[in-house]
């Protein structure tokens, strides 16, 4: 009996390893230990995966072998990468420096493969396909050191944002030089591959940004509830997208990073369908694709007497790719005359060769374009770049910061890294669309949570009301967990409901209040009618009271009215930051409709934000006429309304019960109701200390000079 137990045992790990369930728990296994094992040396997690592959893999241990599940699940994560590559792109941010990122790119694309084709084809002495192939290599680049960027505070530098447009512009040609390659490399470039081509390229395009964002459009708004819906969704479309590619003689991973590119609006990047997209991505297929290939990796050729070619090809891969990612970077500095720490800072954040590099060599190899030498010396170029473009980048950083060069570093009231949030809930039925809002518009900056506040009647049932109070509170933190939104419950008891807000706004030290919208239904145990004025008066934090009817891919635009002399008032700057940010992640383009005088505080205050979102403005005069407004604005808006406590400066009588009055006018449209802060300025004396003046006593100043001298 023991021994068939003991060569049971013996048959389950026998090498290669056969049982699926074994297979599947080394692999998780190894996804969860290798980050932990590097992070303390600052080795990418994507070199450790690689690595980990080589060692289990067919030529290493041989614990893993090549078979149909690994293929199917590298093919998976490798259609993954291209898709959060294009999903992740700040389009709005593209289009702000086109010009610039077209320049950058075409650097960054031309200097490269000018340098590796000769290289590689006279050097290296392979032949004329194999070496466009992997000169176009060169070319790409993935933003493996844009976390650090994004933590250092200066992710909207116009070098990052150049850099990123970059990326777009010399990935795609790649990705089309790929195609080309492919089609050489089996004999089909004639006069007919190249009509074919370019025809079924067209249909393809017209597919994917023509038809596929109407019914992604469609989806996301009738199908609403359903959120896991959502992802099988997008899920759908990735790889229909790369089936459609493969039949219009493209590669997968083309179909997989245009699909990226026709979802990137509809899909806002602190979304809960953003979070899942990733979480499932960086847990289960990327790091699968990245085992799959170290597994393809033969350490044997190193040992075997022709083990110097490796090498001598990692050497001449890795020196050509860092070479021409930096001349490329300085070429960006003197056309554009940036200083040598963004020039570093470009060229840390290109210099990284990682997925797209991993794309293109494995279909190279896969089609037998390239050889095993250059498999494994892009390995050693992926993990040399890596290495490199992680110091540099923090390098660079660190220098831009200390040096104040940050070009989106703005002023505002309020410190980012301080922002409080609270939600008082009123009626469970918006909670998650007010919630899904503030997640939107927090700032990433902050450590603190989102405050969930509910205010209970102090009376005969207060106990009863804390029991139900704290189900709806749990409610609400499930449903943010879904977007790794962290929150606070807070519950308070209370004889008035807008006491126990004030109240808890104080406690907290509330930076902003963010309410449903004045609901007629009750007056006594939720917030509305006359309520609202009550907390309007008790509280001096920013108030925002939101009605989410329709989903926000619905609209098309946000239109923002801004009342005289709001440029004035304390928070000001905090609610456009705000409303920037919201334009932002929905990549929708801001129409402000406001005075010639606001209007010239309100650019001066993008200016200072550097903001990528599309503006225009509108010129309105006659604000006792608040129904005038009407004529500014469309169905498809969501409309922003900035009014003001009875007593502060913008504050007007026409502005007097706005919400009622709008809510009426405007039935199922999404509207958003702004009360700026009035606090006197906690953190101007910081501030100070390394900047000259507060951005609000500057804008007043800057546009009372401009009037004096009109007049």
């Amino acid at each position: 009996m023991s021994d068939k137990i003991f060569d049971h045992l013996i048959h389950a790990f026998e090498a290669p390893l056969t049982n699926p369930v074994l297979i599947f728990s080394l692999v998780l296994f190894i996804i969860l230990l290798s980050p932990i094992l590097l992070r303390p040396i600052k080795v990418p997690g994507i070199i450790g995966l690689i690595i980990s592959g080589i060692i289990i893999g067919p030529h290493g241990l041989n614990w893993l072998e090549k078979n149909s599940a690994v293929d199917l699940f590298s093919t998976i994560g490798l259609l993954y990468i291209m898709f959060i590559a294009g999903l992740e792109l700040d389009m709005n941010e593209f289009k702000k420096t086109k010009h610039k990122s077209l320049m950058f790119g075409f650097f960054t694309f031309i200097i490269p493969i000018s340098i590796g084709f000769p290289v590689c084809y006279y050097i290296l002495d392979y032949s004329l396909l194999t070496s466009i192939l992997i000169a176009s290599m060169f070319a790409t680049h993935t933003l493996v050191s844009y976390p650090i960027v994004n933590r250092y505070g200066i992710s909207k530098n116009e070098a990052v944002a150049i850099t990123i447009g970059g990326t777009i512009l010399t990935d795609t040609a790649v990705l089309i030089i790929l195609a080309v390659i492919k089609g050489a490399s089996q004999g089909e470039i004639t006069n007919e591959f190249w009509i074919t081509l370019g025809v079924s390229f067209a249909i393809f395009l017209f597919i994917m940004f023509g038809v596929i964002p109407k019914i992604a459009k469609w989806f996301f708004e009738k199908v609403e509830s359903e959120k896991t819906g959502h992802y099988i969704f997008v899920l759908t479309v990735v790889f229909f997208a790369a089936f459609l590619a493969e039949m219009a003689n493209l590669e997968p991973i083309i179909g997989a990073f245009v699909a990226g590119l026709a979802l990137n609006k509809l899909i806002p990047h602190s979304s809960a369908l953003m979070n899942r997209i990733e979480f499932i991505g960086n847990a289960i297929f990327i790091p699968f694709f990245l085992i799959s290939v170290g597994m393809i990796v033969d350490i044997g050729v190193i040992t075997n007497s022709t083990g110097w070619t490796v090498f001598y090809v990692a050497g001449a891969l890795t020196l050509v790719g860092i070479v021409g990612k930096f001349l490329a970077a300085t070429a960006t500095q003197w056309a554009f005359k940036y200083s040598k720490n963004e020039r570093n800072l470009i060229f840390g954040l290109s210099n990284a060769h990682a997925a797209a590099t991993l794309a293109i060599i494995m279909v190279g190899y896969n089609n037998d374009i390239i050889d095993e030498n250059v498999l494994n010396g892009t390995i050693i170029l992926i993990l040399v770049s890596c290495i490199i473009a992680s110091i540099v980048t923090e390098n660079a950083s660190k220098k831009i910061v200390l040096e104040g060069r940050q070009h989106t570093e703005h002023i505002e009231h309020v410190e980012e890294h301080e922002e409080q949030i609270i939600i008082p809930i009123a009626n469970l039925n918006n909670m998650e669309a007010i919630l899904d809002f503030a997640t939107l518009v927090k700032s990433k900056k902050s450590p603190h949570p989102l405050n969930i506040l509910s205010v209970v009647p102090n009376d005969e049932q207060a106990e009863r009301n804390l029991y139900e109070a704290r189900q709806n509170l749990d409610k609400m933190a499930k449903y943010a967990s879904g977007s790794e939104t962290e929150v606070d419950l807070m519950t308070k008891v209370d004889f008035n409901i807008a006491s126990g807000i004030s109240s808890a706004s104080k406690e907290a030290f509330a930076d902003c209040l963010i309410l449903g919208w004045p609901s007629a239904t009750s007056f006594v145990e939720k917030i509305v009618g006359e309520k609202t004025e009550s907390i309007l008066n008790r509280t001096d934090a920013t108030l925002m009271m939101c009605r989410i009817e329709k989903p926000f891919i619905t609209n098309k635009m946000i239109t923002i009215f801004v009342p005289p002399m709001a440029e004035s008032e304390v928070g000001f700057a905090y609610w456009m930051e705000k409303m920037t940010k919201l334009a932002s992640e929905l990549s929708l383009p801001i129409t402000f409709v406001c005075n010639r005088r606001s209007h010239s505080a309100v650019e001066l205050m993008l200016d200072n934000l550097k903001s990528s979102v599309p503006v225009t403005f509108e010129e309105y005069e006659d604000w006792d006429n608040i129904y005038g407004l009407a004529t500014f604005s469309n169905s498809d808006s969501l409309l922003v309304f900035v009014s003001a406590r009875y007593g502060d400066v913008s504050y007007r009588d026409s502005l007097d019960g706005l919400a009622k009055r709008v809510g009426k006018y405007y039935k199922n449209q999404n509207l958003i109701l702004i009360f700026p802060s009035r606090l006197e300025d906690q953190h101007i004396d910081e501030y100070e200390d390394v900047q000259t003046a507060p951005i609000f006593r500057r804008i007043s100043r800057e546009i009372g000079n401009m009037f004096s001298k009109e007049k």
